[in-house]
C-alpha cells in the first residue's frame, strides 16, 4: 500500500474533515472491510494473531497485519509481544476500543434487519 504525501488534497481534506465533523473523524478511525470486523473479535481477553486469522475469515495476512497496525496507531488496540521461540504476539482492546464494541454490535443488529436477500459483498 502506497503513502500519500502530506501536502496531497486528499489528506488535507481528510485532516479538515475529521477536525470538523465528529462522525468523520470516527469513521476515520474504523473505516474500511475489515477493523469493525477484527474489533468485535477482539473480546475481553487478548487473541493470538493465528486466531485473529481464523476469526476473521478471508483476509489476507498483509491485510490482517496493515489493518492491526492502523487500530494500534489509533489507540483502539494493544499489541502485546512475548520474548519466546517462536515470537508470540496478541493484540487486545484498549478502553477505547472496548467502548466501540456495543455500538459495533448495535450496527451489527441494524445490518441484520435491514440486509436484502441478495448479498453482493461477499
Amino acid at each position: 500500500m502506497t503513502r500519500r504525501k502530506e501536502t496531497s488534497t486528499n489528506n488535507l481534506n481528510r485532516e479538515i474533515l475529521n477536525n470538523t465533523c465528529d462522525l468523520a473523524y470516527a469513521l476515520d478511525l474504523i473505516g474500511g472491510r475489515w477493523k469493525l470486523l477484527i474489533l468485535t473479535n477482539l473480546g475481553d481477553e487478548p487473541v493470538r494473531y493465528s486466531e485473529l486469522k481464523k476469526l476473521v475469515p478471508k483476509i489476507t495476512e498483509r491485510m490482517l497485519a496493515l489493518e492491526l497496525r492502523a487500530l494500534e496507531k489509533n489507540g483502539l488496540i494493544i499489541r502485546n509481544v512475548y520474548a519466546s521461540v517462536p515470537p508470540c504476539v496478541d493484540y487486545q482492546l484498549t478502553q477505547l476500543g472496548k467502548s466501540l464494541v456495543p455500538i459495533c454490535r448495535q450496527l451489527s443488529g441494524w445490518g441484520a434487519e435491514h440486509r436484502t436477500t441478495t448479498n453482493t459483498i461477499y
